[in-house]
């Protein structure tokens, strides 16, 4: 009897190209990420203004990635993310100008933003769909969870390259960068050898929509994972829109107390991505999901007491390990359930809760902080993810025990 390889999606050569590329290119746009924090806070010095941009970047997914998962099923996935990649490339360059000629304004960061945004709504559904075409079927779910290892290392390395690079090169050459490192994924792309596969349209976009989401509403284990995810990207995952707040006003440890909690939580989300990887799969799902679900949930609720720096990172650590422990095996489990010919749409649902709602949760969770402090709101809105993952767990087994 053979015994299964470690990270066996790495042996397929179509996979290790996308997956060396994307670890270049992620580090890059969390780079990005900070030092574009970084430049609202120093505009703004407002929690409200933090969250609107963060909502402002989301609200294209919210508003198009399910035409992006019917685009997926439709096209070439691989030639929709050479498109989508060399695009990204603009906004970080433009940020990078005019930073740099300090002329920049909040109103142009929100609509660089919005542009990325745009292309996200496009780029996300055909890079997670496009795992499945580089790897065996066997293989997809150690896929996904290198795939996860991959962003949540490069969340780890891109803050602390930010913190570096704003300290002594300013915060343009972070732009500049992430421009440069959209070079490694498009070499992949190009050398890739799966062309990828295009389905035969057979209805318009409104049926197209309609067919994933009867599946989603039959498949009630999915429904269930759908529902807790979107109860964390309304009001968990925001937290991260305050945590420029958190490192410049209440740990008082500023750019590089930014760059270190965010990286924390690269650091929570990377042993949780490769201990998966590892593994190879999850026994009792619905277990693991709930559970991983409510250390993320406390640890933020934890958060919001802690006024000291190493504190922070240990809980933000334990965040990052619980939200990808749990989205992870929630992402794996719907890739397994999900037929071929419905894969696109089914992940950009999956997408528009995870993603498309964050521009919701961080226009929440910044009018929280505004109305009710930073701290407070991080407890109030974690104890509602708390209750959720209570009961998740309930639902999840229940549709478990009768095959739904």
């Amino acid at each position: 009897m053979q015994t299964p390889q470690r990270f066996s999606a790495l042996y397929t050569r179509d996979f290790r190209l996308f997956w060396f590329g994307q670890i270049i290119s992620l580090s890059g746009t969390w780079m990005h990420s900070v030092a574009q924090s970084w430049l609202v806070y120093s505009l703004t010095k407002s929690p409200l203004s933090l969250g609107i941009i963060a909502a402002v970047s989301s609200l294209p997914i919210l508003a198009l990635t399910l035409v992006g998962g019917i685009v997926a099923d439709r096209y070439p996935k691989r030639n929709i993310l050479i498109v989508t990649q060399a695009l990204s490339v603009l906004p970080a360059l433009a940020l990078g100008i005019l930073t740099e000629m300090r002329i920049i304004t909040i109103w142009q960061v929100g609509i660089t933003a919005a542009f990325l945004g745009t292309i996200n709504a496009f780029d996300v559904p055909a890079r997670q769909s496009f795992l499945a075409e580089v790897v065996n079927k066997g293989d997809i779910t150690n896929a996904i969870a290198l795939n996860s290892a991959a962003f949540n290392g490069a969340r780890i390395l891109g803050p602390v390259i930010a913190g570096f690079v704003i300290a002594h090169f300013g915060l343009p050459a972070c732009f500049y960068l992430n421009a440069a490192s959209f070079v490694a994924v498009l070499f992949a792309l190009v050398k890739i050898e799966a062309k990828g596969s295009a389905a035969v349209p057979t209805g318009g976009f409104i049926e197209g929509i309609a067919d994933g989401w009867r599946f989603v509403k039959e498949e009630k284990t999915v429904l269930a994972i759908m529902a807790l995810v979107s109860l964390f990207s309304l009001f968990g995952i925001p937290y991260v829109t305050l945590l420029p707040i958190l490192a410049g006003e209440i740990l008082k440890a500023g750019a590089k107390g930014l760059s270190l909690l965010v990286a924390a939580t690269g650091a929570g989300s990377l042993v949780a991505a490769v201990t998966i990887a590892f593994k190879g799969e999850v026994k009792r799902e619905d277990l693991f999901i709930s559970l991983s679900g409510a250390v993320f949930s406390v640890a933020i609720f934890a958060l919001g007491f802690s006024r000291s720096l190493p504190l922070s990172l240990l809980l933000i650590f334990f965040a990052g390990w619980g939200v990808v422990s749990c989205l992870a095996t929630s992402n794996s489990f719907i890739q397994r359930r999900v037929p071929d010919a419905l894969r696109g749409r089914v992940t950009s649902l999956y997408i528009l809760v995870f993603l498309g709602f964050a521009p919701l949760g961080n226009a929440l969770i910044g009018l929280a902080a505004e109305a009710m402090g930073t701290t407070a709101s991080l407890k109030f809105l974690a104890l509602l993810c708390i209750g959720g993952s209570i009961l998740f767990y309930k639902v999840f087994r229940g549709a478990l025990r009768t095959g739904t």
